[in-house]
């Protein structure tokens, strides 16, 4: 699968079945070559005008399944919300 696919894919908490957003980047090892975590951009701020200031970065071992449409990961949503460039 290369990054393109999973970014058309949306990523959806298992937890709360909460729809978090579309995979934006990944964080891989560069050393061994394997996917350590993907990103996901966080909420927009005021209507989306200003960007925004958080992001989840989901561990790979978090994903429960990827399926044709959609990414399902198993978070809680608190640890995984990070600041931006953090």
């Amino acid at each position: 699968m290369r990054l393109f696919e999973m970014r058309n894919k949306e990523v959806i908490n298992c937890r709360d079945c909460l729809r978090l957003g579309f995979v934006c980047d990944i964080i891989f090892d560069a050393v061994t070559g394997c996917i350590e975590a993907i990103i996901v951009p966080g909420p927009p701020k005021i209507w989306g005008l200003l960007g925004r200031d958080h992001e989840y970065i989901i561990p790979w071992s978090c994903i429960c399944q990827v399926g044709p449409d959609v990414i399902l990961v198993d978070i809680d949503a608190t640890e995984c919300f990070k600041k931006c460039g953090a």
